[in-house]
């Protein structure tokens, strides 16, 4: 169960391991709150969309209910036919959802460190900030949950106090070959000059700002090639900090890893991450890697000479000159096990979850 399927490393890690799981010979239905699609789902996963096509869902009391009733109720015509194994939602909405409808032998998801989302709603609204962490612990605890990453999994038991809660560490799932083969495809609208790329939706989290103070900075003779759909607050962000002339919008790509593989660096910017897929996914492609050490996720990826690129979160100085020692230093030597991302690593821990299913409470 997802909320949508619009752009996001989310959604696209979900259906990887949906594709993953019905590879390996299980069926596998997907659930959408909203049928909004971005990206395709693979051959043979069953799709049951809650809303007519393009239409979104109310994400207030009422419409969470509305969407639990719904989702209830495909639920069961599907489990009518054969019983599943186990249920599986991502993203908090989703999350809430599938709690409200009951569903059976269910895990939620985790893929972000929620502590430091409470943390940035805490800035701007201690009320909001204390509601918000009371339905997390509400939705989530002692529930059944799978971590993206060992971060996220302290951060659910340590600050979010989520002691009473199953918590399995399971990383996302990587196709090692597949991703080196679609690197390969040559896109028309590459560019010529070198650059630097960013994936990641226009979202506070992602901190397209510091990215572009820090590029401003950097003055490096390159494009910064931004991989996220055009929108008028960026291209404001983009031209208060004066590099219009060398940041390019290439909007969202279905296909992202021949602009890995051909960038110079990739980097990441966030303030908050659960397990960033783009820095995995660049190592893979052969491509340098930045990154602010943010909770949660860059520090277990990037390990040994890698750590050298990993800057404190919201530094613009640090970060830019993290971007000029990677662009003319050779590619470091990558100390990360990338075994331990691999999907048959993954799917075997996906099929280990009903034996360590426990009940509620």
């Amino acid at each position: 169960m997802i909320t949508n399927l619009r752009g996001g490393g989310a959604e696209k890690a979900f259906l990887k391991l949906a594709a993953l799981l019905r590879h390996r010979g299980h069926d596998v239905h997907l659930f959408l709150l909203e049928n909004l699609l971005e990206h395709v789902p693979a051959p043979g996963i069953r799709i049951h969309a809650l809303t007519k096509p393009g239409s979104t869902q109310a994400k207030g009391f009422f419409g969470k209910r509305l969407a639990a009733l719904r989702l209830r109720r495909a639920f069961r015509q599907q489990q009518a036919e054969r019983p599943f194994d186990f249920s599986l939602s991502t993203l908090p909405y989703a999350d809430e959802v599938a709690d409200l409808a009951g569903l059976p032998r269910l895990w939620h998801r985790i893929a972000n460190t929620l502590s430091a989302e409470i943390e940035g709603l805490r800035r701007n609204s201690a009320s909001k900030a204390s509601r918000r962490l009371a339905r997390y612990r509400r939705v989530y605890g002692g529930k059944n949950l799978v971590a993206v990453s060992d971060g996220v999994a302290r951060d659910l038991q340590g600050e979010l106090g989520l002691s009473n809660t199953n918590i399995l560490r399971i990383y996302n799932p990587f196709d090692l070959d597949e991703i080196r083969s679609l690197a390969g495809e040559i896109p028309g609208n590459l560019p010529r000059d070198r650059f630097v790329v960013h994936i990641g939706r226009y979202v506070p989290q992602k901190r397209h700002d510091l990215l572009l103070q820090a590029w401003a900075m950097a003055a490096l003779p390159h494009k910064l090639v931004l991989l996220t759909s055009p929108s008028p607050a960026l291209d404001g962000l983009i031209a208060a900090a004066g590099v219009a002339g060398s940041v390019i919008v290439a909007g969202f790509q279905q296909n992202p890893y021949p602009w890995m593989r051909a960038a110079d660096a990739l980097v990441l910017s966030s303030d908050h991450e659960g397990l960033p897929n783009v820095l995995i996914e660049a190592l893979i492609c052969g491509t340098r890697i930045v990154s602010t050490d943010c909770p949660s996720g860059p520090r277990e990826i990037m390990a040994g000479d890698l750590a050298r690129f990993l800057v404190p979160p919201g530094d613009a100085r640090a970060l830019a000159a993290a971007l000029r020692a990677a662009v003319s230093d050779p590619m470091p030597l990558v100390d990360a096990d990338l075994a331990r991302f691999s999907t048959d690593k993954v799917a075997q821990a996906y099929e280990g979850l009903p034996a360590c299913w426990r009940e509620p409470g």
